[in-house]
């Protein structure tokens, strides 16, 4: 974008110089989840990277708040860092006060207004929470920048989430489709196809690859698996 002096040189003032403020960094990066009947999977990939720089790739994105819920969270990786350790600590204040973890939706509602909160200098973070509700279902909840709150059963976010959502449409929402029946995910699919759609996304996107880490959430607990993508 042309500054006002070179849009207008006859204003130019010889000598003036002109300040930004920057505050905010795009580290890159992509996170889905996959809400089923009894589980709910999530994955992120581990590049954190800057520009046509990569810092690491060994970098997770998925953050563990209790044992049956996960965060996933891409974006500004100090502005993760910062929200991660708010959540943590109002998580562990919960826990003290109730004696109980507190439930996946409550969490999703606590991040919510947490978001909301710094909604006049948003944390620069792409949000999706998964985990189990109540009744022991799958659950998948994605925020805007300032806290608005949508629970679903699948969801893609990042840098690369507007190529990977529409996938997830076609292949779990049966979008624009005649003729099908909605039947429900197996585990087993739902895993195969999070890392398809990763696959996918690392040969588009240049600041999704090296490799994938994975939660899938169940009610005997949380289980970790890792998935390699391309490295260039």
């Amino acid at each position: 974008m042309l500054s006002m002096n070179e849009n207008f040189p006859e204003y130019a003032v010889p000598g003036a110089k002109q300040h930004r403020f920057e505050p905010y960094a795009d580290n890159g990066g992509s996170v889905v989840a996959i809400a089923g009947e009894d589980y709910a999977v999530i994955g992120a990939d581990t590049r954190l990277s800057t520009g046509f720089s990569i810092y690491t790739r060994e970098q997770k994105k998925l953050f563990k708040l209790s044992d049956r819920t996960v965060l996933g969270a891409t974006g500004c990786w100090c502005d993760t860092l910062t929200l991660t350790r708010l959540l943590h600590a109002r998580m562990q204040m919960y826990q003290h006060e109730h004696n109980k973890a507190m439930s996946t939706p409550a969490v999703a509602q606590m991040l919510s207004t947490m978001l909301y909160y710094k909604r006049f200098f948003p944390y620069y973070i792409s949000n999706v929470l998964a985990g189990l509700d109540a009744d022991g279902k799958g659950c998948v909840y994605s925020y805007d920048p300032i806290g608005h709150c949508e629970r679903s059963n699948y969801r893609a976010g990042g840098s690369a989430g507007a190529q990977l959502q529409p996938l997830l449409d076609n292949q779990i929402g049966l979008k624009n489709m005649q003729n099908v029946t909605e039947v429900p995910l197996p585990r087993e699919k739902a895993l195969a196809l999070l890392k398809d759609v990763f696959i996918s996304a690392a040969e588009r996107d240049i600041y999704t690859g090296d490799c994938i880490y994975i939660l899938i959430i169940t009610a005997n607990g949380i289980q970790e698996e890792k998935f390699e993508l391309r490295k260039d």
